[in-house]
C-alpha cells in the first residue's frame, strides 16, 4: 500500500501501481499555488492549496484513484465547532485529461494550439466565496478526469463516491476532526454530483457529519436532460455522457455500433478528448439526428432499446433520501437543464421525508440554445446557495 506522501513526480495524475484501497484515503498530494499566490510563501489569501490523489469507487465497488484539491482558507473559521468542509463538484467542464480543475488552480484559463484545446475552471468564484468565510473547500476532478480511463460524466454512482470520498480525503489532508461539519455543492453536472452525494451520504459514507447540499440544476433525469440539450451549443455534453456510460455497461456498444453512422462515431471519439469550449466550438448546435443511421435523435434510440433505456434509469436522482437539509435550483427557461425534472426531484424528496427546498428562477429566455439562461441562474443563485450552507453549518 503506498502511504501519503508529498509526490514531485514528473506525472501527479498516474497513480500507483499500488495504493490504498480505503475510500477517502490520500495516495499522493503536493503544494498547488492559486491565482497570483508566491509559491514557497505561507498565509497567503485566500488559502493555501494542496493537490491530491485519494482513493474512491468505481460502481462495482473497484477501488479508483481521484484528483482533486483541497485549500485551507487564511480566513478563520467564526462559527461554532471545528472548520467545516464544502466540497465543490464542477460544473460541465469536457472529458479531456486536460480540463481537469486541479491543473487549473494557479490560473483558471489555459489554451493548448497543439491539441487545440481551451479549458476553463469557472469554480473560483464559489471556492472563494466560502474560503473568505473561513469555510475549507475541496474540488474534485471527478473519477477518470486528468487520471487514466475516460471520465464518467454524470454516472450517479461515481459522481457521488468522488465527492463523498474528497470530503473524507480533505479532512484528513487538514488533520481535522472526523466529525467536522461537512457540505456539498455544485452546479449543472456538479449539482448532480452534489445531488448524488447527498442522497448516497447515508449508506455510502455514514461516518461523515453531512450538514447541507446545494444542488444547482442538477441533471436528475438524464431521459429528459437528453431532449433538452439536444439541438443547444452544448449538445457534445450528450457525448460525454454517452462515452462515459459506455465504459461502464458494455452492452451499450453493440447498439451505438448499429445505430450511430460512422461520423457519429467520430463525434463521440473526438468529445473524449474535448473541453467543453472545443466541443461546443466544434459540434455546437448540431442535432443528434445527425449522429444516428435512422435519422433518428439519441432520446428516441435509448428509448426504443431495453437495455440503454435501463442504463439511462439507473443514473436518476431521486431514489434515496438525503439525511441532511439540500436547497435545490431550477430555472423554469433553463435550455440544458428541464425545470420539471429538477422540480420532480423536489418532489421525489419530500415525499420521503427530506428537508428541501427549492428556488425557482423565473430569467426570462435568451437567446435559446447558447445556454444564456443556464449560466445566468447559476451567478444569481451563488449568494443565496452559499448563505443556505452557512446557515445550516451554524445551526
Amino acid at each position: 500500500m503506498t502511504p501519503p506522501t508529498a509526490s514531485a513526480a514528473g506525472d501527479f495524475y498516474t497513480p500507483p501501481a499500488q495504493f490504498s484501497a480505503e475510500p477517502g484515503a490520500v495516495i499522493r498530494s503536493q503544494p498547488s499555488p492559486l491565482l497570483l499566490q508566491i509559491p514557497g510563501v505561507k498565509n497567503q489569501w485566500p488559502g493555501t492549496a494542496t493537490r491530491i490523489m485519494y482513493t474512491s469507487r468505481y460502481q462495482d465497488g473497484t477501488p479508483a484513484p481521484v484528483t482533486g484539491t483541497v485549500v485551507e482558507p487564511t480566513a478563520s473559521w467564526k462559527g461554532k465547532g471545528p472548520r467545516p468542509t464544502v466540497v465543490l463538484g464542477p460544473g460541465t467542464v469536457g472529458q479531456g485529461d486536460q480540463c481537469a480543475g486541479s491543473k487549473l488552480m494557479s490560473f483558471p484559463l489555459n489554451i493548448d494550439p497543439a491539441k487545440p484545446s481551451i479549458a476553463v475552471n469557472y469554480s473560483a468564484l464559489e471556492m472563494n466565496l466560502l474560503l473568505l468565510n473561513g469555510v475549507r473547500v475541496a474540488m474534485t476532478d471527478y473519477i477518470g478526469m486528468g487520471t487514466p480511463g475516460i471520465h464518467t460524466y454524470v454516472n450517479r454512482a461515481e459522481s457521488g463516491h468522488a465527492m463523498l470520498d474528497a470530503a473524507r480525503a480533505a479532512l484528513r489532508v487538514a488533520g481535522a476532526p472526523a466529525n467536522s461539519p461537512v457540505g456539498f455543492s455544485g452546479y449543472s453536472q456538479g449539482g448532480g454530483a452534489a445531488a448524488s452525494a447527498a442522497e448516497l451520504a447515508a449508506t455510502y459514507a455514514p461516518d461523515l457529519n453531512v450538514k447541507a447540499t446545494y444542488a444547482g440544476a442538477p441533471p436528475a433525469d438524464l431521459a429528459k436532460v437528453i431532449d433538452r440539450i439536444d439541438g443547444t451549443f452544448i449538445v457534445g455534453g450528450i457525448g460525454y455522457a454517452i462515452n462515459g456510460l459506455t465504459a461502464r455497461y458494455p452492452a451499450l456498444r453493440p447498439i451505438l455500433d448499429r445505430e450511430t453512422t460512422p461520423a457519429g462515431r467520430r463525434v463521440l471519439a473526438q468529445v473524449a478528448t474535448q473541453c467543453i469550449g472545443d466541443t461546443g466550438l466544434a459540434f455546437g448546435f448540431q442535432h443528434t439526428t445527425q449522429w444516428t443511421r435512422n435519422g433518428q435523435p439519441l432520446s428516441q434510440v435509448i428509448a426504443r432499446n431495453p437495455e440503454a433505456k435501463a442504463v439511462v434509469a439507473e443514473q436518476r436522482i431521486g431514489t434515496l433520501k438525503p439525511n441532511a437539509p439540500v436547497l435545490l435550483e431550477g430555472g423554469i427557461n433553463d435550455d440544458v437543464i428541464p425545470y420539471g425534472q429538477v422540480d420532480q426531484l423536489y418532489r421525489d424528496w419530500r415525499a420521503q421525508g427530506a428537508d428541501v427546498g427549492m428556488v425557482t428562477n423565473d430569467i426570462p429566455p435568451i437567446f435559446p440554445g447558447l445556454v444564456v439562461n443556464h449560466a445566468l441562474p447559476m451567478l444569481t443563485t451563488l449568494l443565496p446557495a452559499t448563505n443556505f450552507i452557512l446557515g445550516e453549518f451554524s445551526r
